[in-house]
């Protein structure tokens, strides 16, 4: 089996610079070519000869505690950064709209309100990792964080769900531009979120779980 083929390396969404000024170029090209590449070819090396090459990533989250750490770290690294670039694109619309907006606001109780637990879970996670809007198995949105590259999808993980938008913190997201001021970079953020792809996200989980948004 051809492992990089099944796991590829996707191309960035958009050009270095297209989320610009508020994500620098300079960061998301070594951020993508370097740290994310990583990543992807670490996880490759890291399944080989195994039963991993033939298996689906979300299966190999849901059994991540019975496989080494290069796996769960590199498989996590890989998988997330694809995530985060996808859920962002040049001048985003700023607010979600239609049924999203509308679970968003029954969850949350206003846009705002999310807004901010979905920011203080990225300012509040000690060291690195994530932030993440999820779908629970109920079809209820919910607000975490993960550590290092870890995800929800995870077996391992405090609260299991569906993922429909993350941000990364790690310093590495964000230092170039913003140093040490990590509410500055997750603040910038909103400036760029895609929330059509975040709606379709939410749509395809909700399909998976055979439900309804409201």
């Amino acid at each position: 089996m051809n492992t990089t083929k099944k796991f590829e390396f996707q191309p960035l969404p958009y050009s270095y610079d297209a989320l610009e000024p508020f994500i620098d170029k300079l960061t998301v090209e070594i951020h993508y070519s370097k740290h994310h590449k990583a990543y992807h070819d670490n996880f490759i090396n890291a399944i080989k000869g195994t039963e991993m090459e033939s298996m689906d990533i979300k299966d190999i989250f849901r059994s991540i505690s019975k496989y080494p750490m290069a796996v769960r770290n590199n498989s996590g690294g890989y998988f997330n950064h694809t995530f985060y670039w996808e859920n962002m694109k040049a001048h985003g619309v700023g607010k979600p709209t239609g049924k999203l907006s509308e679970a968003i606001v029954k969850a949350f109780g206003s846009f705002d309100e999310f807004k901010k637990q979905f920011s203080d879970a990225g300012k509040t996670r000690f060291g690195s990792g994530w932030a993440w809007l999820c779908l629970d198995d109920k079809g209820t949105l919910f607000i975490c964080s993960t550590p290092n590259q870890d995800n929800p999808f995870m077996d391992i993980a405090e609260k299991k769900g569906i993922p429909l938008l993350t941000i990364d913190v790690w310093e590495h997201a964000y230092y170039l531009k913003y140093q040490n001021k990590r509410p500055d970079y997750i603040e910038a953020f909103w400036n760029v979120v895609n929330w059509e792809e975040v709606a379709k996200r939410c749509e395809n989980a909700l399909k998976s779980l055979d439900l309804k948004i409201i």
